[in-house]
């Protein structure tokens, strides 16, 4: 597919649910997290949280019903969705146990409001933009269950560039990974709720099933578009540097 077919592409329906995995604790975002969980976390000079971004962008792809799975300090967010002004219907399920990634979500998913229909999900630390409608057509078009996002963060070193003989070419100041990651956004089939672990981690059990399979699709987040995980003090520095422009 070109890129200019991808910047049009549509899926055949829109998706219109999505789940936000908010439990974590945010160890490595301490103290910020000590009074707060993760997604609470404000953005620097924005005055809004990691999760108030996130609905905005999901309302701003036709997304009109949230379920934020919460853990860690649940009332806290709990607490500011009641008084937040937001942009589509959002509500909250909590693990009174944990249940590993996989069983979060389904335990999440199957608060959704339409059940047999496709679904997005993303983790609550991310603050990205890009086409969702885009990624649901992709996942639609590869007649995938399960689609995730792939991201190429910048290295945070350095890194040397040599010839086959071992002479320095160059030295290349935190270049754009070579690999893809795990960017923490999803697509779901209606189906894939199923296949989900009622405990356990599904990137170990149903994802390597799916991909087995060939049902598993990997859409890479296009160039220019902006994409963060925010797991640390520093990151959230960083996010507020690049937001000034």
């Amino acid at each position: 597919m070109t890129s200019a077919a991808r910047s049009t592409a549509q899926p055949s329906r829109p998706i219109t649910q999505a789940v936000i995995l908010a439990g974590g604790q945010g160890s490595r975002l301490r103290p910020y997290t000590d009074d707060r969980p993760k997604p609470m976390v404000e953005i620097p000079g924005t005055g809004t949280p990691i999760i108030g971004h996130q609905l905005a962008w999901l309302a701003e792809e036709g997304v009109t019903d949230v379920v934020v799975s919460c853990g860690h300090l649940a009332e806290v967010l709990q607490d500011w969705l009641k008084t937040a002004d937001l942009p589509l219907a959002v509500s909250t399920v909590v693990e009174t146990e944990p249940l590993g990634r996989g069983g979060g979500l389904k335990f999440a998913a199957a608060a959704l409001p339409r059940p047999d229909e496709p679904w997005y999900a993303t983790n609550g630390d991310i603050w990205t933009r890009f086409s969702l409608r885009e990624m649901a057509a992709f996942h639609e078009e590869r007649h995938a269950i399960a689609t995730l996002s792939l991201a190429r963060p910048r290295i945070p070193w350095g890194v040397v560039e040599t010839d086959k003989f071992g002479h320095v070419l160059d030295f290349i100041e935190a270049p754009t990974s070579p690999y893809p990651i795990n960017a923490g956004v999803y697509v779901f089939s209606a189906e894939f709720t199923a296949l989900l672990p009622d405990v356990g981690d599904h990137e170990r059990t149903t994802f390597p099933r799916l991909a087995r399979e060939q049902r598993l699709a990997g859409f890479a987040i296009p160039q220019g578009s902006y994409w963060r995980a925010i797991d640390t003090a520093k990151d959230l520095s960083e996010a507020a540097k690049e937001l000034r422009g």
